[in-house]
């Protein structure tokens, strides 16, 4: 798929929003978003200083103490460079190379990650779990594991759940939900993961604690990702519980992601994590995303199939606009996956903290032009 470059004009307002001199109907994804003026500042700033290799720096050491601030607990944070990273390691990390991670049949692990779980794992086998709207619920958990039952060594033992938070469908999983999820996954001698690639978005949707939605929840090991929602090439494996970090710094440096100038994503999620940036930042997405849902449903023909929870937005429009609109300078995807509802017809659109209202009015004005 062609995809191409998308740019905005003009400079960056304090909290980062760019209002250009053209509307660019940009709804690809928030890959495509640059970062935050403060994350950039802070950049800069730390390029003016030399620090030691590795981590050995002392930005590093106040952010994982921030990461500490922010869980409410002492945490174990090991920057990486790619949520693909984050998530792998993290799962290599809780998976023998023999066992089953389970996790939904939508989830960024099982479609977009090109077997990377099973490749850092060394062989893990991803086993999928129907759900509605992109989660999983302790029965279907259950239902999956009755289907495979205990027979060493023949048959591979279930080792990990892994959750995505927010979903690949755009929905939020409640601290209740995460706990009975846990509690399920615990019972039959899993570790619980979560995919927070949204993870901003997914706590400013909740409005609650981050502690709420994983470690008192019973979450294991997060991913915890900035790059979606302002940083540059943010990442990091979040351990709830430090003593269970085992040899997580060897299968990092192992797969290529010890940073030697790390202090430059540290200085990322100083900003970041700083004054409360990244859940301003991802509210920003999150209502932008609840402006577009809400013009798009009211109009005839088209569907919204997912409640709106985060910054995407999945709809169907009726037969051909799709490409109207994509010839008229808007830019979206379409989203076709296991358990598809819409039968092929579902698009993809995500809105980011640059996205302006400007922007999903003209969207919503084009699609009523042309239905």
């Amino acid at each position: 798929m062609r995809r191409t470059l998308f740019v905005f004009k003009g400079a960056y307002p304090p909290l980062g929003f760019a209002e250009g001199e053209d509307i660019r109907m940009n709804f690809a994804s928030d890959n495509w978003t640059g970062a935050a003026r403060q994350v950039l500042d802070a950049v800069a700033a730390a390029n003016a200083n030399i620090y030691p290799a590795y981590g050995g720096d002392e930005l590093t050491g106040a952010v994982e103490a921030r990461f500490a601030e922010i869980f409410d607990r002492d945490v174990a944070v090991f920057f990486v460079a790619t949520g693909g990273a984050a998530n792998g390691l993290a799962l290599s990390s809780l998976s023998p190379r023999y066992g089953m991670i389970l996790c939904h049949e939508q989830a960024h692990v099982q479609m977009d990650e090109c077997a990377g779980p099973e490749f850092f794992t060394g062989g893990a086998k991803l086993v999928s779990v129907p759900g509605s709207c992109g989660k999983v619920t302790p029965d279907a958990i259950a239902h999956t594991l009755s289907g495979y039952p205990e027979r060493p060594p023949h048959g591979a033992p279930a080792a990990t759940l892994s959750i995505t938070q927010a979903s690949e469908c755009g929905t939020v999983y409640t601290a209740d939900e995460v706990s009975a999820l846990s509690a399920c996954a615990h019972g039959a001698g899993m570790k619980v993961h979560m995919d927070g690639a949204r993870f901003a978005n997914a706590v400013a949707a909740l409005g609650c604690a981050p502690a709420d939605i994983t470690w008192r929840a019973g979450v294991d090991v997060l991913s915890f990702g900035g790059t979606k929602n302002g940083c540059l090439a943010a990442e990091a494996v979040v351990f709830f519980d430090p003593s269970a970090v085992s040899d997580f710094a060897f299968l990092r440096k192992r797969a290529g992601h010890l940073i030697s100038k790390s202090w430059f994503i540290a200085a990322q999620f100083d900003a970041y994590l700083g004054d409360g940036l990244w859940l301003r930042l991802a509210k920003r997405a999150n209502d932008a995303a609840q402006r577009l849902s809400s013009g798009l449903a009211a109009l005839d023909g088209v569907r919204v199939w997912y409640p709106t929870q985060v910054n995407e937005v999945f709809v169907s429009f009726p037969a051909g606009l799709d490409e109207h609109l994509r010839a008229a300078g808007a830019h979206f995807y379409p989203w076709v996956t296991p358990g598809d509802p819409a039968n092929g017809t579902m698009n993809r659109l995500i809105c980011s903290f640059l996205t302006t209202d400007a922007e999903i009015d003209a969207f919503i004005d084009l699609v009523r032009a042309q239905i």
